[in-house]
C-alpha cells in the first residue's frame, strides 16, 4: 500500500483527499504545518508528499527543501489560484508537479498515480551511465560529472539532462519535454517552466568548467544537447 503524506492547514483538504485516496487503496497521513510535515517525513518517509505552499509556520518550498535534503520523495504542491506565488518556483526547488485550488479530488488522485508511475519507472530503467563528451551521467546514483567535477542538479534538471543526453542533437519541443518529464502537457502558459529549468541547467553545466557540451535552443521548436566529439 502506497503511503501519502498530506501537509496542509485546511482540515477540509485533508478530509476530501483522504476519502478519495483511501478509496483508491492509498494509506494517508496528515500534517497541519511545516514543522509537523518535515518531522513525519523524516521519521517515516512517505511514497509521495502533497504540500500546501501557504503554511502557518514556514512555506511549502522550505518543507520541500528539508524533505529532499534527506530523501528523494516525490512531491506535489497545492497552491491557491489567486496566491501571489509563482508555482514555477516550486518546480525549481524540486517538486514533481503542482495543482491549483480549488481542485478536483479525482484529478489529484490521477496526478498522484502519474507521479508514482514515473518514479517507479525511473527505478527500473537501464542503469548504464550516459556519457556525452566529458559529461558523465550516472542514472543509478543520479550524479553528474562534468570534466571530473560533480555538479548538483534538482530531480527535474537531472531528468531533462538525461533525456537530451540520451539523444544528442535530437530536438525536443517544450511540449514533448513536459510530457516525457512531467507525464502530461501543462497549459501553454506553464510550458515556460521548461525554459526555466533549461536556463538553470545550462548555468550549472557551465559552472562545471567544461564548454564542450551545451544545450542549444532551436528557435520556434525546442532544445537539443550538442557536444564535442
Amino acid at each position: 500500500m502506497r503511503d501519502i503524506l498530506i501537509v496542509d492547514d485546511d482540515p477540509n483538504v485533508h478530509e476530501i483527499l483522504r476519502m478519495y485516496l483511501e478509496k483508491d487503496g492509498f494509506e494517508v497521513r496528515s500534517a497541519h504545518n511545516g514543522t509537523e510535515g518535515t518531522a513525519k517525513a523524516s521519521e517515516d518517509p512517505p511514497d509521495l508528499a502533497i504540500l500546501d505552499i501557504m503554511l502557518p509556520d514556514f512555506d511549502g518550498y522550505e518543507v520541500c527543501r528539508r524533505i529532499r535534503a534527506e530523501r528523494n520523495v516525490p512531491i506535489i504542491f497545492l497552491t491557491c489560484r489567486d496566491d501571489d506565488i509563482d508555482p514555477i518556483i516550486g518546480l525549481e526547488v524540486g517538486a514533481d508537479d503542482y495543482i491549483t485550488k480549488p481542485f478536483s479530488p479525482r484529478e489529484v488522485v490521477a496526478r498522484v498515480k502519474a507521479v508514482l508511475r514515473r518514479t517507479t519507472a525511473e527505478v527500473v530503467e537501464p542503469q548504464a551511465p550516459i556519457v556525452v563528451g566529458e559529461v558523465r551521467i550516472d542514472r543509478r546514483t543520479r550524479e553528474v560529472d562534468v570534466a571530473g567535477r560533480f555538479i548538483r542538479l534538482t530531480p527535474k534538471e537531472f531528468d531533462i539532462l538525461c533525456l537530451l543526453a540520451s539523444h544528442p542533437r535530437v530536438v525536443f519541443s517544450r511540449d514533448e519535454i513536459m510530457e516525457r518529464i512531467w507525464g502530461y502537457s501543462f497549459d501553454d502558459c506553464d510550458v515556460r517552466t521548461v525554459d526555466t529549468h533549461v536556463k538553470r541547467l545550462r548555468r550549472k553545466l557551465g559552472e562545471g568548467g567544461y564548454e564542450g557540451c551545451t544545450i542549444e535552443a532551436v528557435w520556434g521548436t525546442g532544445y537539443r544537447l550538442v557536444a564535442e566529439e
